[in-house]
């Protein structure tokens, strides 16, 4: 069975550009196009859901002359592709906190919401200025709030009713979390609801990714045997 939503951690533009011995901001323009690519793929493999982690909550202690550079990049990516993706019916949401982010991209981010929101073909979850221990701990904070004004039973608080507090409310768990660069960890990403995904790290940088590398990863995930904590078919009635 394939995947429906399919997460990616797009690690290794920076490796990618020395590599080269090109300046980093032309790693990050290859792989803005990689993504681009990537959202078509997904779409011609038969992908409902891609998560891309784009920038995390972390990456704002990087250089300013590259957070300059990144910020601009996504300015374009939205100014330049955001039509073709509403033409194409797909959805865009934006997961992380806005808190603080600057007018002009919070305005360009509800913007991309707000243009594809009746879209059905396809998801695209943008994670922006995200991380999961920050977006964990904005919903234990509802949570208390709640409970410290009687709202809410601390005993009544479910998986269910602490997901939906989660930036990600309404959006399916990932089956797939693919990573490139060769690097094999989460790096806070979707820390609660990678639970039971199935991961596949990838030794190539992300603007080298292709609809190929993508297809190879689904395939290994069609082989893989998910339990979710139980046993596998054979076993139970063994």
């Amino acid at each position: 069975m394939k995947p429906a939503h399919v997460a990616i951690i797009m690690d290794g533009n920076g490796r990618w550009a020395r590599a080269r011995g090109l300046p980093r901001a032309a790693g990050h323009r290859a792989g803005v196009e990689a993504l681009r690519k990537a959202v078509r793929s997904a779409g011609e493999l038969g992908v409902g859901w891609l998560t891309v982690y784009a920038f995390s909550s972390e990456n704002w202690s990087r250089p300013k002359s590259e957070i300059n550079d990144l910020m601009g990049l996504l300015k374009r990516f939205i100014r330049r592709d955001l039509a073709e993706l509403h033409q194409n019916g797909v959805r865009v949401r934006i997961v992380g906190s806005r808190a603080d982010l600057e007018p002009d991209i919070a305005a360009l981010l509800t913007e991309a919401e707000s243009l594809t929101e009746r879209n059905t073909n396809m998801n695209l979850v943008v994670a922006f200025n995200y991380g999961a221990r920050d977006e964990i701990l904005r919903a234990a904070r509802e949570i208390a709030r709640e409970a410290r004004d009687g709202q809410i039973d601390p005993e009544s608080v479910t998986a269910e009713s602490f997901s939906a507090r989660l930036d990600t409310a309404g959006i399916p768990d990932p089956d797939l979390i693919i990573r490139t660069s060769g690097e094999q960890r989460l790096s806070n990403f979707l820390l609660w609801q990678a639970a039971y995904a199935e991961f596949v790290f990838l030794p190539l940088y992300w603007p080298d990714f292709s609809r190929e590398d993508l297809a190879a990863a689904i395939a290994v995930f069609e082989e893989r045997d998910r339990r979710f904590g139980g046993v596998a078919a054979q076993e139970a009635v063994s």
